[in-house]
């Protein structure tokens, strides 16, 4: 029973390649929990591979949500991400089992973690157009330094190849005469509502580097090349969201003949590691999280058994 009324809520977080899937696992069969998947783009179909989706089998079991839940040509945004994930963690807590939130996405996370305010204005079609026909002709990257001009705190946030945000902040903008930011004041503002426990993994920055490097040439064994192919094929434009993920504009490009293969995958690496140091660095300035260094345990074990027995402690603190 939960003696304040709030719901447990469990968040592992960390840059991608680390091992948050496995541990994951590993923590929800000790603790009775359930997971929800905080990855913004395991939420799409087809895109199983680049983006190191976990597969039925191994998933021991353990239900998981929120993977393969759109297509690639649908919007998903991050407020759908908030009420998805608000849903599944009542849900989880009345069967008295615990949620764990996991994945890499900051601003999915920070949907939960944080009282954010969504910017409540309405879509304006004519005004996108005009956005898209700007990225058509000039490349997102004039979009972006738009959007730094009005609204530096919201373009910090947003990666500069995320033509989808960066319209609909340029948007925002241009309807109400305010920021993004200006809605979301709240941003670092804390969430009361869970018992929340959150726990970071990480490792030497070099180890994690050579994580990466061995799951991209995992990915081309595995068939990366072809499942961009097959997307392609089943007419998902490389304008899309979901194919302007790093793990598929590269292998785009390579299959444009705008780039040989070795260079993608140079690339392709190089680009992960970037956007692992930007997950590292969005997620350090949340002083709530408990780091640990994986590589500082003996196997998965035992970093499943400190996880939750940090979460216990740190629980029964929170009564």
């Amino acid at each position: 029973m939960k003696l304040n009324q709030k719901q447990n809520l469990l968040v592992i977080v960390g840059p991608t390649a680390i091992g948050k899937t496995a541990v994951s696992i590993n923590v929800a069969k000790k603790l009775n929990g359930e997971i929800i998947s905080a990855d913004s783009m395991q939420i799409y179909k087809y895109m199983d591979i680049g983006t190191a989706k976990i597969k039925p089998e191994e998933m021991e079991g353990i239900p998981h949500y929120l993977i393969d839940i759109v297509y690639p040509d649908e919007e998903f945004t991050v407020a759908d991400f908030k009420n998805y994930s608000e849903k599944y963690i009542k849900q989880i807590n009345d069967k008295n089992k615990i949620p764990i939130v996991v994945g890499g996405s900051g601003l999915y996370l920070n949907s939960i973690v944080y009282k954010l305010k969504f910017a409540q204005i309405k879509k304006n079609e004519s005004f996108r157009l005009k956005c898209e026909k700007l990225v058509d002709q000039y490349g997102v990257g004039y979009l972006y330094d738009r959007l730094c001009q009005v609204d530096p705190i919201t373009s910090n946030n947003i990666s500069p190849n995320d033509t989808k945000r960066i319209i609909r902040a340029l948007e925002v903008y241009h309807e109400t005469g305010k920021p993004m930011s200006y809605f979301n004041k709240n941003f670092r503002e804390k969430t009361d509502k869970y018992n929340l426990v959150m726990v970071g993994l990480n490792t030497d920055r070099a180890k994690l580097y050579s994580r990466i490097e061995k799951r991209v040439d995992k990915m081309i064994e595995e068939g990366l090349i072809e499942e961009v192919k097959n997307l392609l094929n089943m007419g998902y434009s490389r304008e899309l969201t979901s194919m302007q993920a790093i793990g598929y504009k590269e292998i785009i490009s390579y299959l444009y003949g705008e780039i040989d293969l070795e260079e993608a995958i140079e690339i392709l690496k190089r680009n992960t590691r970037r956007f692992a140091k930007r997950q590292l660095t969005w997620f350090k300035r949340d002083d709530r999280i408990k780091w640990i260094d994986i590589d500082k345990f003996n196997d998965m074990d035992e970093i499943g058994n400190f996880i939750v027995n940090y979460y216990k402690n740190e629980l029964s603190n929170q009564f």
